[in-house]
Parts: structure tokens; C-alpha cells; sequence
């Protein structure tokens, strides 16, 4: 019998390439969701005159989501732990970081002695891999708040909402949920991103589109 292939000192024995292919295979899809599919639809369902603007609405949010997250959000929201619904803001871009195995460094859990409950996850693909999969998930929630406002947002308004929005409200539903912070030590489970994902960009577009019609109506009191 055949003695088994030596491991490749280019394939780390942690990697599993299934694991590794599937999660890219899902952040394209995922990702294709958002630019051309929400932009086309967001172009295409407003007024001729708004539909530029919408269009690239979306397209925006999806780029600016890709800077934020690589530069400080990531480890906000998968990080190490600066409050029980925050992680510390740091670069996701080093070599090192990358091609090594993704890791979720607040996810241990402990006993009240101290003891070692659930050790840190540690999934079978590269830290690369978590940082798109998880990018293209930000930048759809942005994205599907946009449309609570389309044709009722200036664009430089928008501009600087992504980041703000990003930072300020992402981040936090991500790391308590998903990147080990209060609420996932407390036992409560998100697979698909309904808390996350859709609840967050939810009420944030209600919030936000009753917020922006009040500011219509306010300034249109003044002018009138």
C-alpha cells in the first residue's frame, strides 16, 4: 500500500479547503446581492431624476464599507474586547493577519471560578477569508438601510452617514452577536444574520426615514 502524499508546506494543517471554498463562494454571492443586484433594483425603482443618485447610493456604501471595515471596523466587531458589546478598532491588512487562521479572540467562555467553558473559536479557513465573508454582510446592511431613503437623502449626507452608521451601530450588533461580546456569552444564536443583518438595517431605515421626513417638514415650515 501506497505511503500517503507528505503535507504541502504551502497548505497549513489547519486549512480545510472545503471550509475555505465555501465561505468565498457565499461572500460572492452575498456580495453580487449588492453591487450590480441592489444597485440595479435601487436605480430602477425610483423616479427617472433619483435614479442616479440611488444607484450610486449603493455603490458607494458598498465601497466605503470595504475601506472602513479593512481599516478599523473588522476588529470592532471581531477583535479583542474593549466593552461587552465593542471590540478595539484596528487595521485588518497586515500579511501575518491574513494568511493565518481566522480566530474570534472574545469568544472563550468561562465558569464563574474561572474555569475554561468553550475555548475560542477557531474556524478552518484563513483570517482573509473571514474578513471578506463578514465585509460583504456590512456592506449589504448599509445597503438595504439605503432604501428607507432613497429620493430623500442628499448624497454628501449619505457620504458621511456610511462610516458614521457603520462604526457606530455595525459594529456593536456584530460583536455582541457574533465576535463574542455580551450577548453571545449569553447564549443567544444568529446563523443567518436576522438580529445582525436585518433588524439592525430595519429599524435603522425606519429611524432614519422618519428623521429625514421631519427634517423636510421642519425646513419647508421655515420656508413657507
Amino acid at each position: 500500500m501506497a505511503a500517503p502524499p507528505p503535507p504541502s508546506l504551502s497548505v497549513p494543517d489547519w486549512l480545510d479547503k472545503g471550509d475555505n471554498a465555501w465561505q468565498m463562494i457565499s461572500a460572492t454571492l452575498v456580495g453580487l446581492q449588492s453591487v450590480p443586484g441592489l444597485v440595479i433594483l435601487y436605480g430602477s425603482i425610483v423616479k427617472k431624476k433619483w435614479a442616479v443618485n440611488s444607484a450610486f447610493m449603493a455603490l458607494y456604501a458598498f465601497a466605503a464599507v470595504v475601506i472602513c471595515w479593512v481599516t478599523w471596523a473588522y476588529k470592532m466587531s471581531f477583535g479583542e474586547k474593549l466593552l461587552p458589546f465593542w471590540g478595539k478598532a484596528g487595521p485588518a491588512l497586515g500579511q501575518n493577519f491574513l494568511i493565518g487562521q481566522s480566530r474570534l479572540p472574545a469568544t472563550p467562555h468561562y465558569y464563574e471560578n474561572g474555569q475554561l467553558e468553550t475555548a475560542e473559536i477557531t474556524p478552518y479557513y484563513p483570517a482573509a477569508t473571514m474578513v471578506w465573508f463578514q465585509c460583504v454582510f456590512a456592506a449589504i446592511t448599509v445597503i438595504i438601510l439605503a432604501g428607507s431613503v432613497l429620493g430623500r437623502m442628499n448624497f454628501k449626507a449619505w457620504m458621511m452617514f456610511v462610516p458614521l452608521w457603520l462604526t457606530f451601530c455595525y459594529t456593536v450588533g456584530a460583536f455582541s452577536l457574533w465576535g463574542g461580546g455580551f450577548l453571545f456569552h449569553w447564549g443567544v444564536m444568529d446563523y443567518s444574520g436576522g438580529y445582525v443583518i436585518h433588524l439592525s438595517s430595519g429599524i435603522a431605515g425606519f429611524t432614519t426615514a422618519f428623521w429625514v421626513s421631519l427634517l423636510f417638514r421642519f425646513l419647508n415650515f421655515l420656508l413657507c
